[in-house]
C-alpha cells in the first residue's frame, strides 16, 4: 500500500514538473517592455554610473536591495544565535 501510495505521489509530483517545464517563458526571448527601453535609455543621465547594472541595483531598486541586505544579515545573525546556544548546551552537559 505505501509503495502504490508512493508511486502515486511520484507520477503527480513529475506531471506537475513537466507542466512547469513547458509554461516557462523561452529562454532568451523577453517579454517587450517599454521600461527596459527607458532604464537603458536614461541610466547614466539620472543616476550618474556608467554600469546600467549598478544603476539599477543601487539606484532605482535601492530600497529592495537594503530589505535584501537586511533579511540577509537577520537570517545570518540568527543561525549563529542557534549554533552558539547549542554550543552552550553540549559545553555545560
Amino acid at each position: 500500500m505505501r509503495k502504490v501510495v508512493g508511486l502515486i505521489v511520484l507520477l503527480v509530483v513529475i506531471v506537475l514538473v513537466s507542466g512547469m517545464l513547458l509554461l516557462i517563458h523561452p529562454f532568451g526571448y523577453p517579454d517587450a517592455s517599454d521600461m527596459d527601453d527607458y532604464i537603458i535609455q536614461n541610466a547614466q543621465e539620472e543616476t550618474g554610473s556608467n554600469n546600467v547594472v549598478t544603476s539599477v541595483v543601487f539606484d532605482y531598486r535601492g530600497f529592495d536591495t537594503l530589505g535584501e541586505a537586511t533579511i540577509l544579515f537577520t537570517a545570518v545573525t540568527g543561525v549563529l544565535l542557534l549554533l552558539r546556544t547549542e554550543k552552550r548546551r553540549k559545553e555545560g552537559s
